[in-house]
């Protein structure tokens, strides 16, 4: 029988048969949009946070793994990796950036991703990594298995996105990225983000 209702992008889609192999994305954004979108964490639909500040735009598709969650688990790896700042995870899902070749027009969709990697970034000591991850079956970014055997120019414009995009020019910046981490590690932030989301079900049922 179908489902009349839409399914919440979050909570009632699954985060993929294979995790952390092979993931679910929801899109949330993606390279042309000039104001950011986010999912509205209680109704499921994409709403507006703020317009873009500047003519940077995101490098790839941005979104979140379903069924995941920054919490402790994600906040005690980090700090265990070396980011020694981190307090607390951000208390939102996952973020990932999916590379791809191919355009795509528009955000809330839902696509099939592999981890390759991801930064390690802090932003006011709270744990918000950014997983890295090639569309499936992309016939150019497919050929990447690690985030080590990408041109070094798309990791950098990744990072100079994250590290600038809240900024005005002159602010010290609010966010820092301590690492940039292989898939193995990617794999034990995203398997560490579905255990704080257990968590977070869990603590929401008591």
């Amino acid at each position: 029988m179908i489902n009349p209702y839409k399914a919440h992008p979050w909570h009632g889609v699954s985060a993929g048969e294979n995790i952390p192999e092979q993931v679910t994305v929801f899109v949330e954004i993606v390279s042309s949009d000039t104001v950011k979108y986010e999912i509205d964490k209680e109704s499921g639909f994409l709403k507006i946070d703020r317009p873009q500040k500047y003519s940077n735009t995101i490098p790839s598709l941005y979104g979140f793994i379903p069924r995941t969650y920054s919490g402790g688990r994600v906040a005690e790896f980090a700090r265990a990796q070396g980011a020694t700042a981190v307090v607390r995870g951000d208390a939102d899902p996952l973020d990932i950036c999916v590379l791809t070749s191919h355009h795509i027009p528009h955000g809330n969709i839902l696509l099939q991703a592999i981890p390759i990697g991801g930064l390690c970034l802090i932003d006011k000591g709270e744990a918000d990594d950014k997983i890295i991850a090639v569309m499936v079956d992309d016939p150019l970014y497919r050929q990447y298995s690690d985030i080590g055997q990408l041109p070094e120019a798309i990791t950098d414009r990744l990072k100079h996105y994250f590290l600038t995009y809240k900024n005005l020019p002159g602010e010290p910046l609010t966010v820092q990225i301590t690492e940039v981490y292989d898939r193995a590690a990617a794999h034990q932030v995203i398997l560490h983000s579905v255990m704080d989301y257990q968590d977070l079900c869990a603590s929401s049922e008591q």
